[in-house]
Formats: C-alpha cells, sequence, structure tokens
C-alpha cells in the first residue's frame, strides 16, 4: 500500500478563499441576476473583509496557505494547531479564543477522534453571532445536524462547504435524476447562505499532475523494492 500525502496545497487554499469571498460578497446571485437582466443590488450587500479576524484551525500545508493568501487582505489572523510553526504570519491561540474573536473560521485539520464533530452546537455558541464557517477539510469536523440549528437561529451567517460528513453518497456522481434520501443534506440546500461544492477544491491541473507524479514515483519504487516514506 502507498499513498500521496501532499500536492498543491494551493489548490485548496485558493478554493477555500474563494468560497469566502462568493459567500461575502454573493457573486453567484449576482452571476444569476446579471443574466435575466436584473441589476438590483437588493440583498447583495456584503462585509468588508480587511480589519476583520480569520481563525485557522489546522495549520498544515492548507493552513498554511490559507493563511498566506488572507494575510493581503489586512486580516487579523490567529490559529489553532497542536503542533505550532515559527515564521507564520498568525497568532497561535486556544481553540477557545478562537471560536470566541473569529469573524471567519477556516478548517484545515485532519478528521481524528478529538477532531470530529469540533463544529456543533456548544462550539458555535462560543461563536460570534453572524460568523461565517468554512471547511474545505473533512466532512466529519462538522456535526451537520448542529450546523442546521444555528443556520436557523442565524447564529451562522455562512457557511461554506466542500466536503460533507455522509458524501461518499452523494459526491463525484451524477445524481440529478435521482431523488437524494439524505435529508439533512437537502436541508443545507434550502438556505441562501450556504454554499456547497462536491468535493473539487482539490481539483487542478496542477494537482492532478502532482498526484500523477507522485503515484508512478510510487509504483517505480515498489518495482525497485525501494521503501520510502509514501508506503505502509
Amino acid at each position: 500500500i502507498a499513498r500521496v500525502p501532499y500536492y498543491s496545497p494551493e489548490s485548496v487554499a485558493e478554493h477555500t478563499v474563494g468560497m469566502l469571498l462568493t459567500l461575502n460578497r454573493k457573486f453567484h446571485k449576482a452571476y444569476n441576476r446579471v443574466r435575466e437582466n436584473n441589476f438590483s443590488l437588493d440583498g447583495l450587500m456584503g462585509f468588508q473583509i480587511k480589519g476583520k479576524t480569520i481563525g485557522i484551525i489546522g495549520t498544515g500545508a492548507i493552513g498554511e496557505s490559507v493563511i498566506k493568501i488572507m494575510s493581503g487582505f489586512g486580516v487579523k489572523i490567529l490559529a489553532y494547531d497542536l503542533y505550532q510553526k515559527e515564521n507564520i504570519h498568525c497568532e497561535y491561540v486556544s481553540l477557545d479564543k478562537l471560536f470566541l474573536e473569529s469573524d471567519i473560521i477556516s478548517l484545515h485539520c485532519p478528521l481524528t477522534p478529538e477532531t470530529k464533530h469540533i463544529i456543533n452546537k456548544s462550539s458555535v455558541n462560543k461563536m460570534k453571532e453572524g460568523v461565517m464557517i468554512i471547511n474545505t477539510s473533512r466532512g466529519g469536523l462538522i456535526n451537520t445536524s448542529d450546523i442546521i440549528c444555528s443556520l436557523k437561529e442565524r447564529h451562522v451567517s455562512y457557511l461554506g462547504i466542500d466536503v460533507y460528513e455522509q458524501e461518499s453518497d452523494l459526491f463525484f456522481e451524477d445524481l440529478s435524476s435521482e431523488v437524494v434520501q439524505d435529508d439533512e443534506f437537502q436541508r443545507l440546500l434550502t438556505f441562501p447562505n450556504v454554499i456547497i461544492t462536491g468535493h473539487q477544491a482539490f481539483f487542478t491541473q496542477e494537482a492532478l499532475s502532482e498526484i500523477s507524479k507522485t503515484t508512478m514515483e510510487n509504483l517505480m519504487n515498489m518495482k525497485q523494492g525501494i521503501k520510502t516514506k509514501n508506503m505502509l
């Protein structure tokens, strides 16, 4: 068994920032309106990102890439990770402090027993009202039923997810002519302040090229009997 542990973290980071900007400035709604010759600005109000506080949970390669991009927006960046890095443009804080002070929270940590449902009713209650949450990491980091309640109560004002806890039954398939049986997923789709993409954050030419290259290297090393860190 071999793995591809690392490929184009910038691709996922850029998708993360794209979701953030779209949720804020409502590009998707504006695009559809203009195509119908509707140039009204009603409902398109956003907020200035400069001066806001963004919380990054997980400062691995992807989280660090998001931090680098967001530093150009003039934001205050808080971060939480069990393994802190040096020379990175952020302030490491406790998870509670990150929840309390962040206007925007972006998830970039692995799914472990400790991080499963790290976003739940209890953690959301520690956050600012009107918080934005972005998840391009692992679906299981968010308790779906809890986030639906928080959206209904308007405690969470924006949600962008590229991953979903039960995505194995949905993503990477064309279900446009099917009746999707996942009621929680269907409920998420009804919110105007929720954007869902189908696990495509990694999907760039560069990332696929790196995946292919590493896979071929793994195969060649196996053939030659060379043991590497990518082999289990």
